[in-house]
């Protein structure tokens, strides 16, 4: 690994959370193999189709109300992260409860 980015407990200023690793990984050519470099993003569901949107709002200039929606946009990252958060809560509950 080469470095990773951690936008889960610090998120960026938009609401984006997620971890981002950048590896290398061997590409094969007919006559040589190359290091290459390639980023993984791990997000869960929500989190990435919260940031298809928010990348087509960032890149498509004439959206007219663009403003309103990246506050929109927060709130719902905001509100993606703590339904992540309760899940979680849920499913730790549930496999205390398979233990016992």
């Amino acid at each position: 690994m080469i470095r990773t980015k951690e936008y889960i407990r610090n998120p960026k200023p938009n609401g984006y959370r997620g971890y981002h690793m950048i590896v290398e990984v061997p590409v094969f050519f007919m006559d040589a193999k190359e290091q290459m470099r390639a980023e993984i993003q791990l997000r869960t569901v929500a989190m990435d189709f919260w940031a298809s949107l928010e990348h087509e709002i960032k890149y498509k200039k004439d959206i007219a109300d663009s403003e309103s929606l990246v506050r929109e946009l927060k709130e719902c990252a905001d509100t993606i992260a703590e339904t992540d958060r309760r899940m979680q809560e849920l499913r730790n509950h549930i496999q205390q409860k398979k233990r016992v």
